[in-house]
């Protein structure tokens, strides 16, 4: 694909917001395998949906033949970005943000080719040629091509001194400057002329094609990403347990799965453009396939299994689609333990029993009915299910031979309510 369709395809999935040359841009991505990067500030140990963006620009641009640099921020993730804050982040211990860096090191590799070819992705940290400049030689080198005036007017520095109350402080401020000499700095030592980043990155990464143009001579190139929120207006990335997380210890493969398959209706066509490599054509049929027949939801299951296989593999999706049939058919025979550990990872109530406890009893001490009485009634009615089969004696115990993996009891009361009861 030449550089020109590559990049009208980019327009098409909604993931270019600006770039500074087109045309030059175009001519440079022409002329062989080029090296662009993207940066990452660790602000935690794992990054969320909304770094997927970038993420998977990357590798677009991989698949094209670029060599992509995915550079962690060591250094600036000790200083902060002001970019799309209300207020100062707080500043992290240096030991922090370096168990960080390694954590998403880590995570981001399995999204990249780091090992064949020419076109092998490399991972940098601006750590490396920061953590001893010198402040003199920084002014000098750095500073002196950067006017205030120029930088006040920067819309992450704008709009943090219009704010009633609010303003920034230097360190914050001299963000862009970091930046900008990391663009430099792989421009020299990585022939890097491209850098790629979310559309609030766009006036940092303009600064570094100026410094770049100063300090070299050459032409260097923005392109930025959109930052994703939902057809409603609300932030996209959260769910009701909080972010949604890349991590499968913070965020479960399954909960992963079903952040994608609730998505709104309104919003399952642009995400299968942004969060997947389906092609043109595909898209398009599950677009006609959800406006012709909604109820069947295949859009949705389709941008689920894609985003929840990127991530996490194909195991995991086979993960996911077991526990949602489970749950919802009410046949829980199928589970497997790490389906019933990733239930526990979600929230899933459960608790703690021994072995010969009256059901009745464990209901009561589960918090699932009232009293005996209560429970006693359900049971009666048909209202408890067991392990994925219905309950008819209310005097029965919890013996050892009906737990799941010789420890677990799940309990369904009604058609949703779960509960997980753990031998002790």
């Amino acid at each position: 694909m030449s550089a020109k369709a590559f990049i009208e395809e980019m327009r098409w999935r909604g993931l270019l917001t600006q770039v500074s040359d087109e045309k030059g841009m175009v001519e440079y991505l022409d002329a062989g395998s080029q090296s662009l990067y993207c940066g990452f500030d660790p602000t935690a140990d794992s990054l969320h949906v909304g770094s997927l963006v970038p993420l998977l620009a990357l590798r677009r641009f991989q698949l094209q033949g670029h060599r992509p640099l995915l550079l962690l921020g060591g250094a600036t993730g000790l200083i902060g970005d002001p970019s799309g804050r209300d207020d100062e982040r707080s500043l992290n211990q240096g030991d922090t943000v370096g168990a960080w860096v390694e954590s998403l090191q880590a995570q981001v590799s399995s999204f990249l080719e780091l090992e064949e070819g020419n076109n092998a992705a490399k991972i940098v940290n601006n750590l490396d040629w920061s953590s001893d400049l010198n402040v003199i030689d920084f002014l000098r080198d750095i500073g002196k091509h950067f006017s205030v005036n120029s930088m006040i007017q920067r819309d992450s520095v704008k709009t943090r001194l219009e704010r009633v109350g609010q303003g920034i402080s230097y360190t914050e401020f001299s963000y862009m400057l970091l930046q900008a000499m990391d663009f430099l700095r792989l421009a020299e030592s990585e022939n890097c002329l491209l850098q790629i980043g979310g559309s609030d990155q766009w006036g940092n990464i303009v600064s570094g094609v100026d410094l770049i143009r100063r300090h070299t001579g050459k032409s260097a190139y923005a392109f930025t990403l959109p930052l994703v929120t939902k057809a409603d207006g609300t932030k996209f990335g959260k769910s009701a347990d909080g972010a949604v997380w890349l991590n499968a210890e913070k965020t479960s493969p399954y909960s992963f799965y079903q952040f994608w398959l609730n998505a709104a209706d309104a919003d399952v066509p642009r995400f299968l453009r942004l969060f997947t490599f389906l092609d043109r054509d595909e898209i398009e049929a599950l677009e006609i396939l959800m406006r012709d027949h909604p109820e069947r939801r295949e859009a949705h299951r389709k941008l689920a299994q894609e985003v929840t296989g990127l991530v996490h593999g194909k195991t995991a999706v086979t993960a996911a689609e077991r526990i949602s049939g489970s749950l919802f058919s009410g046949d829980t025979q199928a589970l497997l333990e790490g389906d019933l550990h990733q239930l526990q990872q979600d929230g899933l109530s459960s608790s703690v029993c021994a072995v010969g406890t009256g059901l009745l009893t464990a209901l009561v001490d589960a918090g699932l009915t009232k009293s005996i009485g209560e429970g006693r009634k359900l049971v009666q009615s048909n209202g408890i299910n067991l392990n994925g089969r219905p309950v008819s004696d209310s005097s029965r115990a919890l013996a050892f031979e009906d737990a799941l993996f010789r420890r677990f009891y799940l309990v369904r009361k009604g058609k949703k309510n779960y509960h997980l009861l753990a031998r002790e």
